[in-house]
Parts: C-alpha cells; sequence; structure tokens
C-alpha cells in the first residue's frame, strides 16, 4: 500500500449480521487488498488481486456521510487492516462534517496490539474473524503461522477496548465485540479451541456468529482438505461445541 486508499465498493448492506443490518442497513466499505494470504477466499478478486479504485482521504470521507444520510446504521469498514492511516485521516473529516453513527472495525483478526491501541476511543464496534486455533493450518491455508497468537491478542485488546456487544432498544448495535468464526470441512479450524477460549478468557456473553457458508472458492480446490462444503452435521457439531463451551449469545441459535 501506498498513502492512499483503494476502495473495491462501497453502499448499504443487509447480509451482515442482524445487529449490524437493522433496518436500514450497515453501510459497508470495501477496502481493496487484504494482510492474509486466504487459498479459499471468497472474495479474492477485491483481497488478493486489488480490484478497486484509489480515492482521496476527502472523497472517503465523503461516503461515511453519503452512508449515514442512507440511513445506514453503521459505518462498517471491511478489510481495513493496511489502510487504517488513510482511514483514520478520513474519519477526522467525516466527524468534523457531522458523522454520527457507530464506526465498525471488520477484519480477519490478524491485527497488531499497537495499531489497535491507536483505534482505542475511535472504533465503536470490533468485528474480527477468529479463523483458526491451529498455527500449521493457519501457515498452509492463510500463509501465517503466528495467526492464532495474534489473533488472542488482538480480540482480548478489542474486548478490553468496547466490551462486550450492547445493542439498543430497536435491536441494532451501539458499541462492543461482536466475533465472526468459519466453521470449514474436517473441523481444520479447530472450532473447539477457538469458542473454549472466546468463552474462557474473553467472556461467556460475547457475541459470536458461527458461519456454514464455507464453500471452496479461488484455489480452495488444490487442497483436498478444504475442496468441499461444510455438512449439515459438522455444523451442528460446532454449534454444540459452543454452547458446551459456555457461550451465550451465539447468533446462529438467536436468528
Amino acid at each position: 500500500m501506498g498513502d492512499t486508499a483503494i476502495v473495491a465498493s462501497y453502499g448499504p448492506h443487509f447480509g451482515e449480521e442482524r445487529p449490524l443490518v437493522g433496518m436500514g442497513g450497515s453501510g459497508t466499505i470495501f477496502f481493496s487488498n487484504c494482510n492474509l494470504g486466504c487459498v479459499f477466499c471468497q472474495n479474492y478478486d477485491i483481497s488478493h488481486f486489488g480490484e478497486g479504485q484509489e480515492i482521496s482521504i476527502e472523497r472517503l470521507a465523503s461516503i461515511m456521510i453519503d452512508l449515514q444520510a442512507q440511513g445506514c446504521h453503521n459505518i462498517n469498514l471491511v478489510t481495513p487492516t493496511h489502510q487504517t492511516p488513510m482511514i483514520l485521516r478520513s474519519l477526522k473529516i467525516a466527524i468534523e462534517g457531522g458523522l454520527r453513527i457507530p464506526v465498525v472495525y471488520n477484519c480477519g483478526g490478524y491485527e497488531s496490539v499497537e495499531t489497535l491501541e491507536i483505534l482505542s476511543g475511535i472504533i465503536d464496534i470490533y468485528m474480527p474473524d477468529f479463523k483458526y486455533a491451529d498455527p500449521v493450518v493457519a501457515e498452509k491455508y492463510s500463509g501465517a503461522p503466528d495467526y492464532p497468537a495474534v489473533a488472542r491478542k488482538a480480540i482480548r485488546e478489542m474486548h478490553k477496548q468496547v466490551g462486550e456487544l450492547v445493542i439498543d432498544k430497536h435491536g441494532v448495535a451501539m458499541q462492543g465485540l461482536l466475533i465472526r468464526h468459519l466453521v470449514m470441512p474436517g473441523d481444520i479450524a479447530g472450532t473447539e479451541a477457538v469458542v473454549k477460549f472466546i468463552a474462557e478468557e474473553i467472556s461467556a456473553n460475547t457475541w459470536i456468529n458461527i458461519m456454514d457458508q464455507y464453500r471452496p472458492c479461488y484455489k480452495a480446490f488444490d487442497y483436498p482438505g478444504i475442496s468441499r462444503k461444510v455438512s449439515a452435521a459438522e455444523y451442528r457439531d460446532a454449534l454444540k461445541r459452543a454452547v458446551e463451551a459456555g457461550l451465550k449469545r451465539i447468533d446462529a441459535l438467536m436468528f
């Protein structure tokens, strides 16, 4: 990355978690490129190939204001990690221009604590993935053997900053931590270890979305272990493990 933001698309999004979507949608901004190299990425044209356009920080700020004017409940920064400096400069302009809705940091969980500390008091809602529990798996499928350790530290810092997810009387998220975990074929993601960490070391009241939508994309067909969809039985087992770990706010069960 240089010093210019690169955005692939933006607009109200109604396919996110319900506390983000509400009635007006989540104001998503999809940033190009990524700080992970997942071989199964469903948005590989954006994350790996960098599809998108360079825009000024003033233009990025105006997009945020426009999404608020359209009735979106939040500004949802998708894959923001590597573009954080540009985002911060744009947020300053947007806030001075009247931006008042919560800001969501929608990331892969591979975040440095140093960057998160800079974001303290700026980000209202953190929404990280917790992809894998095993460093060998993380290296094989995302090129990041330190992913589990980094993600644990990052999630601890996020929770320290914003706490558990707070939802208003209309069911819309205002502040807090929301974690995503994608169930993968053959339990490659290590779901049991992931949910135990969240329940025991973060909070049993952490809002978690256990996702069943894995499908092989990009280079996944080159890896026999992830070249198929997740079965219904595998997904049910993942939910069972989350309940047994003591998690109480499981998106899949609530909706």
